[in-house]
């Protein structure tokens, strides 16, 4: 399918079973795309090989029938076996390049850049956007280096694809995040560790414009 990347980029909502239990991974999608989420990605670093692919089976059929886009984190072959839009990829996944050569048309590749050289790296090699961050600290990702306002404003403008901030943001700091020239921000305990994570993630779209 063809996406507008950048509207599609507006509101990530990264999914997380801790985070957001009691409620299961389509409930969160679910309700996050109801308060105005544009794109949903799976991240597990623990599930196995089959529990992942069917979770990813069932988020790509909502994701479809709600309209939102699907993104698989780190494993192509989960995306591609569960019909998602598309694929991020972090520095330890398959390189862009080589996930380029085995994914049909119209297929997203994103990629993680927290630095000049990463997000240059990424779209020589045919990234569609990038993923920057962190951009405050997070406590989803302890061990991630905090690059600040600053640091986004740099590897965005180095940046010809679209890019989606992430780390740390949420409804205190995306107005600051998106002026810094993001396209979209990344989030995943500003919507689905909150009580109401519609309403969570309809405060940030009505920041966000949209």
């Amino acid at each position: 399918m063809n996406w507008d990347l950048k509207k599609a980029l507006k509101l990530y909502v990264v999914l997380d079973r801790k985070l957001g239990a009691p409620r299961s991974l389509e409930e969160q999608a679910g309700e996050a795309i109801e308060g105005g989420a544009t794109m949903i990605q799976l991240r597990d670093k623990e599930l196995g090989g089959r529990e992942l692919y069917e979770a990813a089976l069932n988020l790509s059929a909502l994701c479809r029938r709600a309209g939102a886009v699907f993104i698989v984190n780190d494993r192509l072959d989960i995306a591609l076996a569960s019909g998602a839009d598309g694929v991020h990829l972090g520095a330890e996944d398959l390189p862009v390049r080589a996930a380029r050569s085995l994914v049909p048309g119209g297929f997203i590749i994103g990629a993680s850049a927290h630095s000049v050289e990463e997000a240059r790296v990424a779209e020589a090699e045919g990234a569609h956007y990038a993923g920057i961050g962190a951009v405050f600290p997070t406590g989803t990702k302890g061990s991630a280096v905090v690059i600040g306002l600053g640091g986004l404003r740099e590897i965005r403008s180095a940046l010809s694809i679209p890019a989606v901030a992430i780390g740390g943001i949420s409804e205190d700091n995306a107005e600051d995040v998106m002026a810094a020239g993001a396209d979209g921000i990344a989030v995943a305990s500003a919507v689905v560790a909150r009580e109401d994570i519609a309403g969570a993630a309809a405060r940030l779209a009505q920041k966000l414009k949209i």
